[in-house]
């Protein structure tokens, strides 16, 4: 449509009103860091994030390519739309009254506007219909004869108790009602009674035009009717379950101007509130699967609408939770293992780059949430979303089910697989887990085959993209540990100290520990780029707490070519999150361990070689010192080599 030129009255109210984080956030994954929000910037490739969003400021940044400005911008350049368009669309999103420099055209800019409201108005009025037809006693309405038979809901209500053993308050609290079966009884509703427009009702989605006669028919008939909001709590649609053999067994509302499958999600308005408090949010199939759970108490459960998760939506869901946690929990049969399957791959992307901890949660014997709540406690149900396992290793399990890696066939179809999934993995930290993971598994055990399978997995990997050698994860081996721990100075260096600088970094309270430790040992970091990122955190960190991240990426970003040897550190996984929790005294000491092993087997190599040129009968005082030292030495490394029992590569 014609857009005319808006009153400035008009462009600064949304200005103030539009929320960049809100606006953004649909666009980006975005992670709050300190005071401001960042993630990987839409307008140019990247791995780290350098997309900076100031909600103090309502203004964004990208260090990277420089992109900036405020939400109208940000709209406007990713897609290349005017500025008045850009305006209006915020405009009806925040309700802002819309006033233009040319009276005459106000009149028509405003009856376009006012169409979502009354589609809003008489989808309303359809759920009020809905509830009041459930549960209808005979009573007449205030027109003449009643429109719905008396006790015509009976049959869905006793479905929603019995079948679905939902209580009074759940029912009134997702305002789920009833389409009786007539072929005309909510268009006779909304249109004679009500007065609506039909094509104004036809808009909305409720009913159709007959094909071969003229008049029209209700989309929905004989169905329990489950309401579908907006995040706004406003009814955008509605889902019709059947009572009998009509299929199909759910039916949406069709597509209208305020209803987009692929843009919302079944009970987020009643959810936000969880996933926030929560930091988690729960993707199931159907309804009644998001409404059982919202029964037993579990309040950040949303569900699909019968589609597949598409990336706007997961970016909706994401803007309530810090931690970007989504766990989905889709049936456990072949059709809800490839609904999973679908929804990972519309999300993948944004999973491989770490922009969300996704999970996967399969109940036992193949049920849905809300045939596995029947009988069970709520309790039974959080267990196993506690240990849902992540994403990457719901794919492995996948490959391996019901495969036996001792038959040729089966292997080489694994491995393929396996090979293909780490091809994608973008982070260094991560791609090394699960190589090493990987491994562990084609190996069946034989750790004397773990560097084959390495070299085997790095040989495909290596021609589609950059990665740094994993350092195998060993496993405790009484005698031959020795023997299998590869001590050089390249594979336990990078770890150790990686480690000591990731729990600094994002755990204020161990820091204290980790700056005794250094001055007691008297350890320095050896790498280049780790002394340069301690050295800036030094500066900064004193009676600095949440903060310190956010600094010391300011700082780091006039030294590009550190800060790309450095960035991943700025950065947790879930493991180790969860590993530097549970242990991190034995962390710090392992760390610390690795550290000083190193540098203690510089020390002792350089012993040996001026040991072996002292003449014991020339000089036998001094090749009798040299004897103590040598001694003292190996026995120093042999306990530092004890307090380090533990394998740092499985925590990285």
């Amino acid at each position: 449509m014609h857009i005319p030129r808006l009153h400035p009255d008009t462009i600064e109210e949304v200005k103030q009103r539009a929320d960049i984080v809100d606006v953004i956030s649909e666009q980006v994954v975005l992670r709050k860091r300190g005071k401001d929000h960042v993630g990987l910037c839409p307008f140019h490739s990247e791995k780290s994030p350098s997309f900076t969003v100031s909600q103090t400021k309502q203004m964004y940044y990208c260090f990277g390519c420089q992109a900036g400005g405020n939400a109208i911008k940000f709209l406007m350049e990713l897609e290349k739309r005017s500025f008045a368009e850009v305006v209006l669309d915020l405009a009806r999103r925040y309700q802002v009254s819309v006033r233009t420099l040319e009276p005459e055209q106000r009149q028509e800019l405003q009856r376009q506007l006012s169409l979502r409201e009354q589609l809003y108005e008489v989808l309303a009025a359809a759920a009020q219909f809905y509830q009041h037809a459930l549960r209808y006693n005979g009573q007449k309405r205030p027109s003449e004869a009643p429109l719905v038979e008396a006790s015509s809901g009976e049959k869905a209500l006793q479905y929603l108790q019995s079948v679905r053993q939902l209580k009074e308050e759940t029912i009134q609290q997702f305002g789920i009602g009833y389409a009786p079966a007539g072929w005309e009884t909510l268009y006779r509703y909304l249109v004679e009674d009500k007065r609506y427009p039909v094509q104004l009702v036809e808009k909305a989605g409720l009913i159709k035009p007959r094909k071969e006669a003229s008049g029209y028919y209700d989309v929905f008939r004989d169905r329990v009717i489950i309401p579908i909001h907006d995040v706004l709590g406003r009814v955008i649609g509605f889902g019709g379950r059947s009572l009998g053999d009509e299929q199909p067994k759910y039916l949406n509302s069709p597509e209208t101007e305020v209803f987009i499958k692929g843009k919302t999600l079944f009970a987020l308005d009643k959810a936000k509130a969880g996933i926030s408090q929560q930091d988690q949010a729960v993707v199931v199939e159907g309804y009644f699967d998001a409404i059982a759970l919202h029964a037993a108490g579990i309040n950040n459960a949303i569900a699909s609408l019968g589609t597949a998760l598409s990336i706007e939506q997961v970016r909706q869901v994401l803007r309530y939770t810090d931690s970007k946690q989504l766990v989905l929990n889709f049936d456990a049969d072949k059709a809800g293992t490839n609904a999973a399957q679908r929804a990972i791959g519309e999300i993948a992307e944004l999973a491989y780059k770490g922009e969300v901890q996704l999970k996967i949660l399969n109940l036992p014997d193949g049920k849905d949430a809300d045939e596995y709540l029947q009988g069970r406690e709520p309790e039974d149900y959080r267990q196993l979303l506690a240990k849902a396992p992540l994403w990457l290793d719901w794919q492995i399990q996948q490959m391996t089910k019901e495969r036996d890696l001792k038959q040729a066939a089966d292997f080489q179809q694994v491995s393929g697989q396996m090979v293909k999934l780490l091809k994608n993995i973008a982070n260094s930290d991560t791609l090394n887990y699960y190589i090493s993971h990987c491994d562990e598994i084609l190996s069946l055990g034989d750790t004397r085959l773990i560097s084959l399978r390495v070299e085997n997995l790095l040989t495909q990997i290596a021609p589609t993209r950059a990665f740094r050698k994993p350092t195998p994860v060993i496993k405790q081996q009484p005698v031959e540990r020795q023997q299998s721990l590869d001590k050089s100075e390249s594979n336990l260096l990078p770890i150790a100290e990686a480690l000591l600088l990731q729990i600094y970094l994002h755990y204020p309270v161990y820091r204290g520990a980790i700056v005794d430790v250094l001055d007691e040992r008297d350890l320095q970091f050896s790498l280049s780029h780790h002394r340069f990122l301690w050295r800036q955190i030094l500066e900064i960190s004193s009676g600095i707490d949440d903060d310190l991240i956010s600094m010391v990426q300011d700082r780091c970003l006039e030294f590009p070519e550190e800060m790309s040897l450095v960035s991943h550190l700025f950065h947790l996984n879930e493991k180790t999150q969860k590993e530097i929790i549970s242990r991190h005294d034995k962390l710090i000491q392992a760390a610390t361990a690795c550290i000083e092993l190193v540098l203690r087997e510089k020390r002792y190599r350089h012993l040996c070689e001026v040991f072996e040129q002292i003449d014991p009968e020339a000089e036998p005082e001094k090749w009798e010192s040299y004897c103590k030292i040598f001694y003292q030495e190996k026995q120093q490394l042999q306990e530092l080599d004890r307090q380090r029992q533990f394998s740092l590569a499985e925590l990285l």
